[in-house]
């Protein structure tokens, strides 16, 4: 069968990457064209555009791009029309793929699944529209997810978490070789302090100063910066005040797994660094400052902004954003998940609490046979016709 996936960003491309590689296990004869990143390559199949071409964040960025994101849509629009795939697999990133479901289903009437649901439990729930229209099956990551759609009746599949699954074949293949971590990145065996500040070059811009220097008071701590998939050092140099720091690419879990505590953004990586049982601070810079707090307050639909306390009903990780997102507050936060033992383990039980809620590993071998069932009924009535 035929499949057209798109992925805007790196998360995106990671977890496309491994449904590419289940969908072959039990699609011999898979073909896949996708807009997504290095890791869809390696799964196999035609690039035809990659993510770093796509991810822009925020309404001045989107506005600055607004001719790049209009070529993107034609070229994703002509790709698929061209390509005539069984099924159009879209991951996340809603601005971009809720207009190509629209123009997959009204135009071309072929069939449109929905892996890793939009955040629509945050805000925008008026996209549920949309997703009544134009989306045939949605495939979700979160087990709350499922209460949520329930109420705005719209029946979706909880499959389990990706992040589980990576995490798990990570950890079984550091398990059966040597951890050379420390030595081939020329690091000294200290118990480190990762920083993962972003995914974007405007994150990292916002987020990475303020980060640097509420670290700065723990030597005894030595950070690294876990660089993103598609960014470069230089990306990160301007913002570390000449420091001789390490940006460490393509080994994030690696480096979570070596350190003692993690500043982190909001987001997978919450979860990530979570599902590593490493104690973290989430700060995440915005514009706007007590302003943000307020409408965060007044007009979201949720209480958090990480993954681990939507998923856990609870503070369980502290979150600095706004107003909160200071220096003095980070370092704070970073005094007690060192040096506070209790305070460490509390955050542990409830990371225990979260990985139990996820479920076990699995969550693209089940997406996948879902798809191929469905597309093989769809296809056999199609052809009964």
């Amino acid at each position: 069968m035929k499949y057209f996936i798109i992925a805007g960003e790196a998360s995106g491309d990671l977890h496309a990457s491994n449904l590419m590689v289940a969908l072959k296990e039990r699609d011999q004869a898979a073909d896949f064209r996708f807009f997504g990143g290095d890791l869809m390559q390696q799964a196999g199949g035609l690039l035809v555009k990659h993510y770093r071409e796509m991810a822009y964040m925020g309404v001045v960025p989107v506005l600055l791009h607004a001719r790049t994101i209009l070529r993107n849509l034609r070229i994703g629009r002509e790709a698929i029309r061209d390509f005539r795939p069984d099924v159009v697999i879209l991951v996340d990133y809603p601005g971009f793929n809720l207009k190509i479901a629209k123009y997959v289903k009204t135009e071309l009437q072929l069939p449109v699944y929905y892996y890793i649901s939009p955040k629509i439990w945050a805000w925008k729930t008026y996209r549920i529209r949309s997703f009544r229209r134009y989306v045939d099956r949605m495939f979700c990551i979160f087990p709350f997810e499922q209460a949520f759609f329930q109420q705005l009746n719209y029946p979706v599949d909880y499959v389990g978490n990706p992040s589980v699954d990576a995490v798990a074949a990570y950890r079984e293949q550091a398990g059966r070789r040597e951890d050379t971590f420390f030595r081939i990145n020329g690091l000294t065996e200290q118990p480190l302090l990762a920083l993962l500040a972003g995914s974007r070059r405007q994150e990292i811009r916002k987020n990475l100063p303020v980060m640097l220097e509420a670290a700065s008071s723990f030597p005894d701590h030595p950070c690294v910066i876990a660089g993103a998939p598609g960014l470069e050092r230089k990306d990160y140099e301007p913002y570390m005040a000449g420091k001789a720091i390490p940006v460490v690419f393509g080994q994030t879990y690696a480096i979570l797994e070596h350190s003692h505590a993690a500043l982190v953004t909001s987001g997978t990586a919450t979860l990530e660094t979570a599902l590593f049982r490493i104690p973290q601070v989430v700060c995440y810079y915005f514009w706007g400052g007590k302003l943000v707090n307020f409408i965060f307050r007044h007009f979201f639909h949720v209480p958090y902004i990480s993954l681990v306390n939507l998923i856990a009903g609870r503070e369980i990780v502290r979150e600095l954003f706004g107003a909160k997102f200071t220096r003095e507050r980070i370092r704070a936060e970073l005094q007690r998940l060192l040096y506070d033992v209790a305070c460490r383990n509390r955050m542990l039980k409830g990371y225990d609490e979260v990985i139990h809620a996820l479920g076990q590993p699995g969550a693209s071998q089940r997406t996948a046979k879902l798809m191929v069932e469905a597309i093989s009924r769809s296809m056999g009535k199609t052809s009964a016709r």
